[in-house]
């Protein structure tokens, strides 16, 4: 059996939030899983990673794979909480304050 740990969706529409699954690789994506290993909530500020990562350490002992996006949620758990990154701003406001601070500096 190729067992895979991957996302499994829930949550409404366009109100995602992930459960971290062990699951039979030939199974759905929202099917029965084999175990819950984890929570994944991206719409949070700061996102909510919540794995046990010693039960994910167990199954890939075992053989399980995990996904790409899983693996990268391995990692950011692993490195623990990181510093707030600065909110991006759009062209127009870039535009805005570029404006402000010329007539700033011609006055």
């Amino acid at each position: 059996m190729a067992v895979k740990i991957r996302l499994a969706r829930h949550g409404a529409k366009k109100r995602p939030y992930y459960r971290v699954v062990v699951t039979d690789g030939r199974k759905r994506r929202d099917g029965r899983p084999i175990e819950e290993v984890g929570r994944y909530n991206p719409l949070t500020t700061p996102k909510v990673i919540d794995l046990d990562l010693e039960k994910i350490a167990d199954w890939q002992a075992k053989g399980a794979q995990l996904t790409d996006a899983v693996a990268a949620l391995v990692k950011a758990a692993n490195e623990g909480p990181k510093a707030e990154a600065a909110p991006k701003k759009s062209k127009k406001q870039l535009a805005k304050e570029a404006a402000a601070a010329a007539e700033g500096a011609e006055e």
